[in-house]
């Protein structure tokens, strides 16, 4: 058997996560069975959604348990396969968590091109939250040329992919994130028209200066602040899409929050379509998303960016950083060698 390295669940935070809610430690793993693949991790995904998982209660998806590897997708080599679609040497994508070794079985993984792009974009630009991005302007925001978009986390792993699908297809992107570096970049290499900081005690009042007509269509990914900044700017029958409340994922972050009244009362006065959504349910639209995004990755038109941590051991910190906003682009933990 391989001895793996892996990351569990050692206590629910109570507020902020911290690194004492992580342990590491070493375990045996089985050899696979009929059907399994024995996978090697090479990238480790980071994402928020992790951060609910740590906590117990019913949500979408079971919470992780105190001492279970903490949930993630991974880009891995294939080192051993008992499934006749795979060998060894095959690169996949698969859902072993933060764990250097893992077995999974063959119908649940996806094998991946590498000619394509770099095998990492599968965690990012053409993997998890990319596809989140696509099903988000058109499946949820059914989004129209000329129409006014913003997007809270614009320079995020999600939030990069939509600003520039949305102004592929010919709408006003006005994208929102942490720091004149982010929007700066947000508006450099992105493509959208401007980008605002979240941080600015006056967001609410430059939005309104830079949306004159007014917002049809928002991709929440933030909550707090700049859901109250953007609520007000929304025009009759906008559309809202909520795909994530990073803002609102620990105790912290729940500091004066909007009043649930005023905010009802905009969705009824304003007629808003106000729908959360998770990527999983769309899975149809995968292929899709792929036929349309892989070509304008691999041909250079879509830009994306990574902040990558370096070894397993790393991925708590990083984890953490990434909630307050430390990362700069999708977060990777580079997990071992690729190959």
């Amino acid at each position: 058997m391989t001895t793996a390295t892996r990351i569990v669940l050692a206590s629910r935070p109570k507020g902020d996560a911290t690194l004492d809610d992580f342990r590491t430690e070493s375990a045996q793993v089985p050899a696979p069975e009929d059907g399994e693949l024995a996978l090697r991790t090479i990238w480790l995904s980071l994402d928020p959604y992790m951060r609910g998982r740590m906590n117990a209660g019913p949500s979408y998806a079971a919470a992780t348990e105190i001492g279970e590897v903490m949930t993630g997708e991974v880009v891995a080599e294939v080192t051993e396969s008992r499934d006749a679609r795979f060998v060894a040497g095959d690169i996949v994508l698969a859902r072993i968590g933060w764990t250097t070794h893992g077995v999974a079985k063959g119908k649940e993984v996806r094998k991946l091109d590498p000619n394509l792009a770099p095998v990492s974009t599968a965690l990012g630009v053409l993997g998890m939250p990319g596809h989140t991005a696509w099903v988000g302007l058109n499946e949820i925001l059914n989004m129209q040329r000329g129409e006014t978009l913003v997007v809270g986390a614009a320079s995020g792993a999600v939030g990069s992919v939509a600003g520039q699908l949305a102004k592929r297809a010919g709408l006003k992107t006005v994208g929102i994130a942490g720091g004149a570096e982010k929007c700066a970049y947000a508006v450099e290499h992105l493509g959208y028209d401007v980008c605002l900081d979240h941080r600015d005690p006056e967001l609410a009042q430059e939005l309104e200066a830079l949306t004159p007509q007014g917002v049809d269509c928002y991709f929440e990914n933030v909550g707090g602040k700049v859901l109250q900044a953007v609520l007000p700017r929304m025009n009759e029958h906008g559309r809202i899409a909520i795909c994530g409340m990073v803002a609102w994922y620990s105790a912290s972050g729940l500091q004066d929050p909007p009043i649930l009244p005023p905010v009802w009362r905009t969705i009824l006065t304003k007629r808003l379509r106000v729908q959360g959504f998770l990527v999983f349910d769309h899975a149809d639209k995968l292929q899709p998303f792929l036929d349309e995004v892989g070509p304008l990755v691999g041909g250079g038109d879509i830009h994306y960016r990574e902040s990558v941590a370096d070894g397993l051991e790393a991925a708590p910190q990083a984890f953490l950083d990434m909630l307050k906003g430390g990362n700069f682009g999708k977060q990777l933990v580079r997990v071992g060698a690729d190959v």
